[in-house]
């Protein structure tokens, strides 16, 4: 990695590990420490999605025109803010108040991060990139929320202040990491630029027309629909009222998840980076599937309760290897469809789509998850069995430079211009 690229890498890792202070413990700290009761604590989880959707439409323009880094510090300030009014927050309105400005602040970070690792990265060299970016984030939030326990204390709210304090000055670190980087603009895949002037005819009116990247936010919705968007709510309460497992061992299978991500991440990228990528997805919907199997068996079969345990821990563990696997794959295929000069609206657009997965995810999940056992667990086999079926069905869109870049880059270049006429243009061999 190059200067640019380790800060960025550093400041993300930092963020990560403030943030990791805080999450696990933001239900209890509104609904218990402060005595707000569990209705004003899920609206403040509301908050954090509608803020995200709210400011993320206008995130990417921003960041083409102005460049990331105005927009990193801004929302990482703005995060800064949020958190410590969190943690001084005593009523209802100064905690919805801190809740959106943090989920704010969070949100417009996700993507003038991934676009500074773009302009900091060659084609050869982004599939790792990315890579390392999750497994710093998962690595910081999982040693963060490893602290944060030990420090946590629910009869004592200066605790959880001192946790949002954290949180706010590794904010303030990851600006201070960042403001001084020199970013080297680099196009995300060469031929990447219109050669129509269809990004000055509107953004989202291109984006809408290239169907390759819509149907990359359909698969997108559905990875995070059917994974992240269950962690912390159908998943978790299928497997207290299903599977009879203890609240504790929710911490442990979320545990046993970022080890696998910590563990596997490199290994995995050696077996991925060279292969389709579409393949690459199809395949981790096929183990998603059987981790819902998995699932199944915890809940509906008839074992001991070590079993149940087991196999709901290793349903956690399963996702982990999925995630390893489309981390240095989803991302990176974003950026090689985007034209230059739209980098930020693409990657604002997919942050969108995934913030909208994970604000509907819970709301369809956690209902499903506590009562109807056996059709939750069927309907997310069917979800996961769609994400290859829609991993397939995109890898006849994209070009060979895109679908499998570091094998075929010295062979080819690849194009990214919206199909304005229904048709994508295909790659042409370098002579």
């Amino acid at each position: 990695m190059g200067a640019a690229m380790r800060r960025i890498q550093t400041g993300n890792a930092l963020s990560a590990f403030g943030i990791g202070f805080t999450v696990p413990y933001l239900y209890v700290y509104v609904a218990q420490v402060r005595d707000l009761g569990s209705v004003t604590a899920g609206v403040v989880l509301a908050v954090f999605a509608v803020a995200a959707l709210v400011v993320l439409p206008f995130t990417g323009r921003i960041i083409d025109r102005r460049g990331p880094l105005p927009v990193l510090l801004t929302g990482a300030v703005t995060a800064s803010v949020g958190a410590l009014s969190m943690g001084l927050a005593g009523n209802v309105q100064m905690t919805v108040f801190s809740a959106a400005l943090l989920g704010a602040g969070t949100a417009v970070m996700q993507p003038a991060l991934a676009t500074m690792i773009v302009w900091s990265s060659t084609a050869a060299t982004r599939t790792r990139a990315f890579a390392t970016q999750f497994f710093l984030q998962n690595l910081g939030l999982g040693v963060g929320g490893l602290i944060g326990g030990q420090l946590v204390d629910k009869s004592r709210p200066d605790s959880f202040l001192l946790l949002f304090g954290i949180e706010a000055v590794m904010f303030l670190v990851l600006a201070g990491i960042v403001a001084g980087v020199r970013l080297p603009r680099v196009a995300g895949v060469p031929g990447a630029v219109p050669t129509n002037d269809a990004a000055g005819q509107g953004g989202f009116r291109v984006l809408m027309r290239h169907k390759a990247m819509v149907r990359v936010c359909v698969l997108g919705f559905v990875l995070f629909f059917a994974c992240y968007g269950q962690f912390e709510s159908g998943l978790a309460a299928y497997g207290t009222e299903a599977a009879g497992i203890d609240p504790s061992t929710l911490g442990l299978a979320l545990a046993a998840n970022t080890a696998v991500i910590v563990v596997a991440q490199f290994v995995v990228l050696r077996l991925v980076e060279h292969r389709r990528r579409s393949r690459v997805i199809a395949l981790v919907g096929l183990i998603w599937a059987f981790a819902w199997i998995v699932a199944g068996y915890a809940g509906l079969g008839h074992g001991s309760q070590t079993m149940a345990t087991a196999a709901f821990i290793s349903t956690y563990a399963l996702f982990g290897l999925g995630e390893a696997m489309l981390s240095p794959t989803v991302a990176p295929l974003v950026v090689d469809l985007a034209p230059e000069s739209m980098v930020g609206q693409y990657n604002s657009a997919f942050a969108l789509v995934k913030q909208l997965a994970l604000a509907l995810g819970p709301a369809v999940g956690g209902p499903m998850g506590a009562s109807l056992h056996a059709p939750y667990i069927v309907t997310f086999i069917v979800f996961s069995l769609g994400i290859s079926v829609l991993a397939l069905r995109l890898g006849k869109r994209l070009t060979p430079a895109q679908d499998r870049p570091v094998s075929v880059k010295s062979l080819v270049v690849a194009s990214s211009v919206p199909e304005l006429q229904q048709t994508e243009r295909q790659a042409e061999p370098v002579r």
